[in-house]
């Protein structure tokens, strides 16, 4: 078979080549943090896997995989739901938005704040009970330039597909090829006017919605779904690049990964004794991490040498780098011994985990 007769067949079964989506988990099928459990924003919080809250008033809304049970458009098993939690009156300087940090490694090809900018289109699904017109917006790291954009929802409690083209930024400072944030992409719930826009231009401030879009956080009980949100390089959109779920996954990997939760002694490795009540867990992560990670962990931990050892506290290792994210683990009743081998596991707890995080 010939490149050219492989290459066509890929495209006509939708396999793409290269990066072509620079939204990370935009089929919203990865949640490693909470396993499809509703969360309430308080501040800027982690959803679904890469997508991030931002809230100037807590519990406004809430936030979960599949809310409200509701089928997929076509081509689709899982979205992100928001669900309005009162009747609030946005205020000025409010926010509430759902966005994402795009990596300057990823998005340093499009050569914004150039001459040589590339035009761009952002693609997705959405479903409201609300109808009218709705914002969002694009902007750089230090939040100083922005391209606002509207969007209309004709039918409530109806999947409709949007698209939103965007010449690139031939001005303003744009984070090149780095691990720092090169780009953000929002969708606002309830903006005030401070961070409001005119719709379809670039702006030099911070907005992240267009003046005069509607608030989800307006109604209570309102809903806004969100899936196959795609940013592409061209001034058309195209099919919604799917990834085999391992290569998603191995995406997310790289920002935050979670071992444990499900079994009452799940298996999270091996560790080496240090002393007698310390020892140092060092494994490889998945993929490299775009940084040295901070560590958490959450319910009951053990290390066991046969016999149990409870761990009293866990920290980030000084040996951690972000291709191995070492960690600090203290035990009571003492029993180790320096050099010693020692498993790590959940100690009788089903929702016990670790998990690293380099988020942007």
């Amino acid at each position: 078979m010939t490149q050219a007769v492989a290459l066509a067949q890929q495209a006509s079964t939708g396999v793409s080549q290269g990066f072509k989506n620079r939204i990370i988990n935009g089929a919203m099928v990865i949640d490693q943090r909470n396993a499809g459990a509703s969360v309430t924003p308080t501040n800027v919080q982690f959803t679904l896997d890469r997508w991030t809250s931002g809230v100037t008033q807590a519990s406004k809304f809430s936030v979960q995989q599949n809310a409200g049970s509701v089928t997929p458009p076509a081509g689709f098993t899982n979205y992100l739901g928001v669900t309005s939690l009162s009747s609030y009156s946005v205020l000025a300087g409010d926010l509430f938005t759902i966005y994402q940090p795009i990596e300057g490694y990823n998005s340093a090809d499009l050569g914004w704040g150039t001459a040589n900018a590339k035009t761009v289109t952002l693609s997705f699904w959405v479903r409201s009970s609300l109808t009218g017109t709705f914002g969002g917006a694009i902007y750089n790291s230090a939040v100083n330039r922005s391209y606002p954009f509207s969007y209309t929802i004709l039918a409530a409690n109806t999947w409709e597909q949007k698209s939103v083209t965007i010449a690139g930024d031939t001005t303003g400072t744009w984070i090149g090829a780095t691990n720092g944030v090169g780009m953000y992409v929002g969708f606002g719930l309830g903006v005030g006017s401070t961070y409001s826009g005119t719709a379809g231009s670039w702006a030099g401030a911070g907005y992240v919605s267009a003046t005069g879009a509607t608030s989800v956080v307006g109604t209570n009980g309102a809903t806004f779904y969100l899936t196959g949100v795609q940013l592409e390089v061209g001034s058309t959109a195209t099919s919604f690049d799917y990834r085999p779920y391992g290569t998603e996954l191995a995406l997310c990997q790289r920002y935050y990964y979670l071992l444990g939760r499900g079994s009452t002694f799940a298996f999270l490795g091996s560790a080496i004794c240090a002393d007698t009540v310390e020892s140092v867990y060092l494994t490889p992560s998945p993929v490299p991490m775009r940084t040295t990670p901070s560590f958490s962990s959450s319910g009951a931990l053990r290390l066991y040498n046969g016999t149990t050892r409870a761990i009293t506290s866990s920290a980030i290792s000084v040996h951690a780098t972000p291709n191995m994210p070492a960690t600090t683990f203290t035990a009571s009743g003492g029993g180790l011994a320096a050099g010693q081998g020692v498993g790590l596991t959940a100690n009788n707890d089903t929702a016990a985990f670790i998990s690293y995080s380099a988020e942007l």
